[in-house]
């Protein structure tokens, strides 16, 4: 019987000597780097007794069944990650109406997935905004694009038309002022109180191309975190008409206001409702008779119909969409890389702590839901898919 263990014992000394023996035979140089790597040692007759014993481990399997679980949990990581993107997807097709919590558990489970950038799909999505809507010639009106004496209709009013006259024609630039794109990086920075304290300030202003919205604060202490290069930010004639007076006063205040943007363009919906004409020229006549750095431009209201409608058949049927949502679509389009801060429709941040509304107020948002929620759905799906990157929180700092 002993002799027939001995037997038993050196047959499988020699086979799996010869495995390893076999290994550096075919590949001398490539065995001795895994040897060396793995701290193997080399095949001698001391290493093929040591082998006998069944107490003496192996360094290799050790390590192979490390990188296997190590691909392993990356595939599993993968796979969660696919999950939670079927999720979004399968949530913004249902009616249903989802909580804010539910929502939020997504996004918690969203923030633990390694962003990666698929040019693929951003090339694909590109393409489908573009032959629907034309960011690069439609979203400024321009002469181009608006010919002179011709009939606009208005955005939202699209029963009502204006006429293009010599006054109004002269107002717009000859061609998209944003027509030299593609721009490298671009920021589209909202107002949530998720900004406050996230040190995003610098990460923005090293972007080539910054759009804000609804002509937010940016001096003084809060740059730090929402920066303060501005290239385009968006005002909503709302805005002029209260805190300003619709510019029949306050003309002063106003352009001490807006220095703050440097050389930006100020883009204004003037061809969405006929009541926001007049506002909207009054902003454009008063930077240009105090001779401002800043230029007024105008959303055409062809492009936003077709926005509407292309967001309209993926789930968004909002009356009207965001100024937010408007302007990282056209980002989209005339961007090669979107990153997207401040863009926050929740009361409270994952972690259950209060936000407000916006970075610059303490009022918390209205309990609720309506249409912020189908445009956020649509944006972590944009997420997920690696077509623009979402700031769910701090900023890294150097």
């Amino acid at each position: 019987m002993r002799a027939v263990i001995a037997l038993a014992a050196a047959l499988g000394s020699l086979l799996l000597g010869g495995c390893l023996l076999r290994l550096g035979g075919q590949q001398p140089l490539r065995a001795r780097g895994w040897e060396e790597e793995a701290g193997v040692a080399a095949v001698t007759p001391k290493v093929v007794r040591a082998l006998r014993s069944p107490l003496t481990p192996l360094p290799q399997t050790e390590n192979r069944t490390t990188l296997n679980k190590n691909g392993i949990y990356q595939f599993e990581q993968a796979s969660k990650c696919k999950a939670i993107q079927d999720n979004i997807l399968s949530s913004s097709i249902k009616k249903k109406r989802y909580s804010e919590d539910y929502y939020l558990h997504i996004v918690t489970k969203l923030q633990n997935c390694t962003w990666v950038r698929k040019p693929e799909e951003s090339t694909k999505f590109r393409s489908e905004l573009a032959s629907c809507c034309d960011a690069v010639h439609n979203f400024i009106a321009s002469q181009n694009n608006s010919p002179l004496g011709s009939n606009m209709s208005y955005e939202v009013d699209s029963k009502k038309t204006i006429l293009i006259t010599e006054d109004i024609f002269k107002m717009l630039p000859v061609s998209s002022p944003l027509s030299v794109y593609p721009f490298k990086n671009c920021a589209v920075v909202g107002n949530g109180g998720i900004l406050k304290n996230s040190s995003c300030g610098a990460e923005i202003d090293s972007s080539d191309f910054v759009f804000r919205c609804n002509l937010p604060p940016t001096a003084g202490n809060i740059s730090k975190d929402v920066g303060n290069k501005t290239n385009l930010v968006t005002v909503n004639p709302s805005i002029i008409a209260q805190k300003y007076n619709k510019l029949n006063e306050k003309k002063t205040q106003f352009l001490e206001n807006i220095a703050v943007y440097g050389d930006a363009f100020l883009l204004l919906p003037a061809f969405s409702f006929r009541s926001n004409t007049a506002t909207s020229f009054k902003v454009y006549h008063t930077l240009k008779e105090f001779k401002a750095m800043q230029r007024a431009i105008f959303f055409h209201p062809t492009y936003l119909k077709s926005l509407a409608q292309f967001w309209r058949t993926k789930g968004v049927k909002a009356y009207r969409l965001s100024s937010g949502f408007m302007i990282t679509s056209a980002a989209l389009e005339l961007c090669e890389n979107v990153k997207l801060y401040g863009f926050w429709p929740f009361s409270k941040s994952t972690e259950k702590m209060p936000i407000s509304h916006h970075y610059y107020d303490n009022q918390l948002p209205k309990p609720g839901f309506h249409a912020m929620p189908k445009e956020y759905n649509q944006i972590l799906q944009l997420h997920g898919k690696g077509i623009l990157k979402l700031q769910f929180g701090k900023c890294e700092s150097d």
